[in-house]
């Protein structure tokens, strides 16, 4: 070892990057390449590769500089990148650390990716009238995806926290690199023998190159004749793919397709649980009102019982009867006062009265009233009736003004 002068890591970076900002060249070029391996961080930068036939070259568009981006930036784009070569010394690396980013026209792959998805669409494979519906309640999912990584961790370990009791069944399927396409077709056909539930497929994410088992017609034309429901979940959020379209629902991520076919159990027997809690206080409360609405009903039926209102009646005629009793014998009373009063007064014109009084009354011997000397003639039977008796007498003369003389 030399016996020189020893430097920290930091030190060595902090040497290279200040070569960097002195050269003139570094400080503001301008690259063409393809652009790979995009990334949007959460905190607004956008991360990036530049590559060619020849190289990579890692780029960075930091959030500040973003309002320069006029277009949606996809993986396979050919850009030119202005901007500053420099070091960034926490890891040692250098980056592009790009001012200006405009479109060169379109890469390859994603050339092909355009073209192939023109093609599909004018075939209506995209069409939304073959779109299935995702089964609400999935017993047993299928998964075609890569039998290692990510991908297949968070759907099993997503799928098994909502719902311990689906049935997951996973093709071991190629999704990068030759032959990854017909892997992932043949897995496909074959999950869809086995007649799953629901069939995720997909995987996680990466550069366009890495996606590109899922960009091809072989891939689409499997999911388009398949007859379960498929969920595409290849890549990241800002990933898309031909199968996206092809498939019956696109999740933006592996672990987002398991929430999607996955049903919450627990959340589901919880919600069943106030639906029965809701059920048992409506028919309670439906119960309640109908014992009401009951015992309203027998109220009303006892009123109209025969027994009942034959006892109503008989109350009602008793009660008719001692009225009339009371008011017959009110009216006796009545008549009664009536009739004394009348006796009294028939009383005082009664003829025995005055007969008592040393009058008498003449009559006929037919019992009619002589009440004038006119109409009697000498010689006539009279009858004259007294207090205590009657007397028969003849009369000998008549005197219109006076008594007149003695009878016989």
């Amino acid at each position: 070892m030399g016996t020189g002068r020893i430097y920290s890591v930091a030190q060595v970076n902090h040497y290279i990057k200040g070569l960097f900002v002195q050269d003139f060249l570094l400080s503001g070029l301008c690259v063409r390449g393809e652009v790979s391996n995009l990334k949007y961080h959460s905190s607004g930068h956008i991360y990036f590769t530049l590559k060619d036939e020849g190289g990579a070259l890692a780029a960075v568009l930091f959030a500040g500089n973003r309002k320069v981006l006029n277009f949606a930036m996809q993986d396979g784009q050919k850009v030119l990148v202005t901007g500053q070569v420099n070091v960034y010394e926490r890891d040692g690396r250098y980056q592009l650390y790009a001012k200006e980013i405009r479109l060169d026209g379109l890469g390859d792959l994603y050339q092909r990716f355009v073209l192939l998805k023109q093609s599909l669409e004018e075939r209506g494979m995209f069409a939304p009238e073959y779109k299935q519906p995702i089964p609400a309640f999935v017993h047993t999912l299928g998964v075609v995806t890569a039998p290692t990584g990510a991908a297949i961790r968070d759907i099993i370990n997503i799928a098994r926290r909502r719902n311990p009791y689906v049935q997951i069944l996973l093709y071991p399927a190629l999704v990068q690199g030759e032959g990854a396409a017909e892997s992932v077709a043949r897995g496909i056909r074959v999950m869809d023998a086995r007649r799953p539930d629901c069939m995720i497929v997909g995987r996680g994410g990466g550069s366009l190159e890495d996606l590109w088992a899922f960009n091809e017609e072989l891939v689409a034309q499997a999911i388009f004749d398949c007859e379960t429901p498929v969920i595409s979940a290849v890549g990241h959020e800002t990933d898309t793919t031909i199968a996206d379209f092809a498939a019956d629902l696109r999740a933006p991520t592996p672990s987002a397709a398991a929430e999607l076919a996955v049903y919450d159990y627990y959340g589901f027997m919880d919600s069943l649980e106030k639906q029965r809690q809701l059920l048992n206080q409506r028919m309670r409360e439906k119960l309640r009102r109908e014992k009401e609405k009951l015992r309203r009903q027998q109220l009303s039926l006892r009123l109209y019982r025969p027994e009942y209102r034959i006892a109503g009646m008989r109350q009602s005629i008793g009660e008719a009867e001692e009225r009339l009793e009371a008011s017959i014998r009110q009216r006796i009373l009545k008549e009664r006062h009536r009739l004394s009063l009348a006796s009294s007064r028939l009383d005082g014109l009664s003829p025995l009265r005055r007969l008592g009084g040393g009058y008498a009354f003449v009559s006929d011997l037919e019992g009619h009233g002589v009440l004038s000397a006119a109409k009697v003639r000498p010689g006539d039977c009279l009858q004259v009736t007294l207090k205590d008796g009657r007397l028969r007498v003849r009369v000998l003369d008549t005197a219109e003004d006076g008594l007149g003389d003695r009878k016989e």
